[in-house]
């Protein structure tokens, strides 16, 4: 039984048909009936427990913010995350500060973010603990975006005076040719997803005028050499597409009361095969190398669609086969 009852809140935590609790059905394999705030959920006992948590942690939220199915979903993650984890682990990721608030929370004018998983909660606090800090994972794990988070913290509490996006300008498989446009321009594609992250935070208008300023700056990372970045929030992105010569160049730019955060997936190298990728290469340089933090993402900590986290342990069991088994995928090997 959910107390205490509110049809109105009974109503935004089922959804329109009851599409919410559909949803948890389908992705927690269980059965779900109610009758007013009388709840059944019937299922394996381990999924009927994290069904009853994560219907009591919705009912709490169903109080004072309208519910969507993408919010559904993060609370699906994040008790799965919780689930998979000893119980010492999973209490460390509820500390807080004195105030009583989620110790772990990146605050800022237009929003409050809060890590899911210890992972990401991990990840902050190497970024707020270390001038140096490497997030390593798939696509999805939230590296870019809480990077930005702690880029536009630090930025509004006036720890950095400004914030450097980087990002090696590799396409993806393919050639894109001739782009048009002032140099801003032309990397503007690379840049995309840290764009979008600091749109959502701060607002379009304000990173226009912080772009026009100089305050947040776009550089190439073949036109990094040659410079010292002194109190500054330096994000280096998609950081398996650098070279070791680059990665070395980035790591030396940094100067007094600055931070930098380099994110890749080393899963996703975009090189010529002749290349070794600068981001392998610094895991085994720096390995122990005082005053710099590694966070290390897998599958059950990506965010987005459910699919993609199923779409990312395929495609880690089907890698961890014998070469021999999927050597006909790459007949030029």
């Amino acid at each position: 039984m959910l107390e205490p009852l509110d049809n109105q809140v009974l109503a935004n935590l089922c959804g329109q048909l009851d599409e919410h609790l559909r949803q948890i059905e389908q992705r927690l394999g269980v059965h779900i009936r109610n009758r007013g705030n009388y709840f059944q959920v019937t299922g394996s006992e381990q999924a009927v427990q994290q069904g009853i948590r994560v219907l009591k942690k919705l009912y709490e939220r169903a109080g004072h913010e309208s519910l969507d199915p993408q919010q559904i979903h993060l609370s699906l993650q994040e008790s799965s995350m919780a689930e998979k984890l000893p119980d010492s682990e999973s209490a460390s990721d509820k500390t807080t500060d004195r105030s009583g608030a989620d110790a772990g929370q990146i605050r800022m004018r237009r929003v409050l973010i809060r890590p899911r998983g210890k992972h990401q909660h991990a990840y902050i606090d190497g970024i707020k603990g270390h001038d140096l800090t490497f997030g390593i994972g798939p696509a999805g794990t939230g590296k870019t975006y809480l990077a930005v988070a702690c880029a536009v913290e630090a930025l509004e509490q006036e720890h950095v005076r400004r914030i450097v996006l980087v990002r090696p300008a590799v396409e993806a498989g393919e050639r894109l040719g001739f782009l048009p446009g002032d140099l801003a321009q032309k990397v503007d594609p690379y840049l995309r997803p840290m764009y979008d992250a600091l749109y959502e935070m701060i607002g379009f208008d304000r990173v226009s005028k912080l772009i026009g300023r100089n305050i947040i700056e776009v550089a190439p990372l073949a036109f990094m050499r040659g410079r010292t970045l002194n109190e500054s929030f330096i994000i280096l992105d998609e950081a398996q597409n650098t070279t070791i010569e680059q990665m070395k160049m980035f790591l030396t730019r940094m100067g007094f009361g600055s931070r930098a955060v380099v994110t890749g997936d080393i899963t996703q190298i975009d090189l010529p095969r002749s290349q070794v990728s600068g981001l392998r290469h610094v895991l085994r340089v720096l390995d122990g190398v005082s005053g710099v933090g590694f966070t290390f993402f897998n599958a059950r900590d990506v965010v987005r669609h459910d699919l993609v986290q199923r779409v990312v342990e395929a495609y880690e069991e089907y890698e961890a086969q014998p070469s021999s088994t999927n050597q006909q995928d790459h007949p030029d090997q």
